[in-house]
């Protein structure tokens, strides 16, 4: 038997982790637009780490470069999908981790939509100069490192059985 869902502490904490987020990652967005003009840098650590202002219209690397919409429509189907996903996780405090991670894949998501639809490209700034690594943000940190989180505790810490909540067939289907 299935309970009902009510709104629980852990929906509270998605929309909260959501909520902040977001606003940490408009808020270095803005201080970068504020205090940096578009191509200029600011050493952080020489020949490691740049403060660089750089207006990304495409994805990482600049690949797809000019495709906001395509990223904007691409943003908003995960970012929904995350929160039928979110509704679907049990809100025991085993699931926890699981809620936080596709709150901050939302956070991300959400983040870099934003730059999208009020500027047309995505404020990156930070960047690796001694890996020359592509200039990223902290959208970009909240999507990658909670999707790599996600799969590692969807394939070694949690067990099939406790997914079974993932198994979107109806209840006619289950039964026969």
């Amino acid at each position: 038997m299935q309970e009902k869902k009510l709104i629980t502490p852990y929906y509270i904490y998605d929309v909260s982790v959501v909520a902040v987020m977001i606003f940490f990652d408009q808020f270095t967005k803005y201080l970068c637009r504020k205090k940096l003009e578009t191509g200029s840098y600011v050493s952080i650590i020489k020949d490691v780490l740049q403060l660089y202002h750089f207006e990304n219209t495409g994805a990482s690397w600049g690949i797809l470069k000019g495709q906001s919409i395509l990223f904007s429509v691409l943003a908003a189907v995960v970012s929904v999908g995350l929160c039928i996903f979110i509704s679907k996780i049990p809100a025991v405090k085993r699931f926890l981790p699981l809620h936080i991670a596709s709150s901050l894949v939302i956070a991300g998501a959400v983040g870099n939509l934003i730059d999208r639809i009020i500027k047309g490209s995505v404020t990156d700034f930070i960047y690796f100069v001694i890996i020359r690594f592509p200039i990223f943000n902290v959208a970009d940190i909240c999507i990658v490192c909670a999707s790599i989180f996600m799969v590692i505790m969807m394939l070694f810490v949690y067990k099939d059985e406790e997914l079974t909540f993932l198994n979107f067939s109806s209840e006619k289907e289950k039964d026969a």
